[in-house]
């Protein structure tokens, strides 16, 4: 990607995000003067403002279209939820999901001016908001021990996921259903 016309595009996309949405207005007043410092801030609740350098490059990943519809998975404070939806553009739709309801409070309180935003409150029992699927991305921005395939079946096909898994980014593309014998390992 990096050095591709499509690359440079999407770098040239989200830098315009980033300067359009101000990280500061999302944080809680005691870490705004540490806005610009590329570093994971506190919200409280054991939530965090992901470190700069990090979104910018899952967002990159991502390649978010205008008009694609968006599902972010762990929108805390609705910082990525505004960048989103600033890279989805006027006819695009976002929604965020957040499992902790004080940060999802602080999110609404953050995006309720933006009417391409559709916030939820996340339920512990069922991962992303399969009732708003399918979508053309996902962002999900807290670890996961394996590659959530409840949050890729809520991809269209030629959907993306973009994720960490055990500390790990993945970018993952739907194709579609094939079958398969299954895989196995020889042990010796």
């Amino acid at each position: 990607m990096r050095g591709s016309a499509t690359g440079d595009h999407r770098d040239h996309r989200v830098a315009a995000a980033f300067d359009a949405v101000a990280r500061e207005r999302f944080l809680p007043p005691d870490q705004r003067r540490f806005a610009a410092v590329d570093h994971a801030l506190p919200l409280g609740y054991d939530v965090t403002n992901s470190q700069p350098s990090t979104v910018r490059t899952m967002l990159t990943l991502l390649g978010v279209e205008p008009g694609d519809r968006v599902l972010d998975v762990g929108c805390g404070s609705g910082w990525t939820t505004a960048l989103l939806a600033h890279l989805t553009g006027p006819h695009g739709r976002v929604v965020g999901v957040e499992l902790v309801p004080e940060v999802l409070a602080m999110a609404r309180a953050n995006l309720r001016a933006d009417g391409r935003v559709e916030l939820h409150q996340a339920d512990p029992e069922v991962l992303g908001w399969p009732a708003g699927a399918p979508y053309d991305r996902v962002l999900v921005s807290a670890d996961a021990e394996v590659l959530p395939n409840a949050l890729v079946r809520q991809l269209r096909p030629g959907g993306v996921l973009v994720g960490p898994v055990r500390g790990e980014m993945l970018r993952v593309e739907r194709h579609g259903r094939y079958v398969f014998v299954p895989l196995r390992t020889l042990d010796r």
